[in-house]
Order: C-alpha cells, then sequence, then structure tokens
C-alpha cells in the first residue's frame, strides 16, 4: 500500500495527521505533497496551523465529514 492510500486510511479512522507523524508512522517525508494527492482526488480534508510548545508552527490535517 502506498504513503497515500495509508495516510487517507490514517484520515477515514478520525485521526488528524502532522508532518512528524507521517514520518514516524508511515516514513514520508513529504505529507504536504501526498495531501496534494489527495486533494487532487476529491478527498476533503482541513489544513490547521497548530502552534507546538516550542513556539514552532506546523501544519495538522483533519478529514472533513460531510453530511450524508
Amino acid at each position: 500500500m502506498n504513503q497515500t492510500k495509508q495516510i487517507e486510511q490514517h484520515l477515514d479512522q478520525g485521526y488528524s495527521i502532522t508532518a512528524y507523524e507521517a514520518l514516524n508512522l508511515y516514513g514520508c517525508f513529504r505529507l504536504a505533497s501526498r495531501m496534494y494527492e489527495l486533494k487532487e482526488s476529491g478527498y476533503p480534508f482541513h489544513k490547521e496551523m497548530v502552534t507546538l510548545d516550542n513556539g514552532k508552527r506546523i501544519a495538522e490535517y483533519r478529514k472533513i465529514k460531510l453530511p450524508a
């Protein structure tokens, strides 16, 4: 299974993901590129910039739950 599919399944399970988590869980060095692939395929997600305890800001991605 490729990294994009693994990340999609991760988000489908209701979890958020950051670049650090993507690297540790799936060996993905370029989360933004994988998220671009998901966006191009029509996958609904939201990007939020979060501030870590050390003051650094990183992107966190979550799936958007669409109405049925």
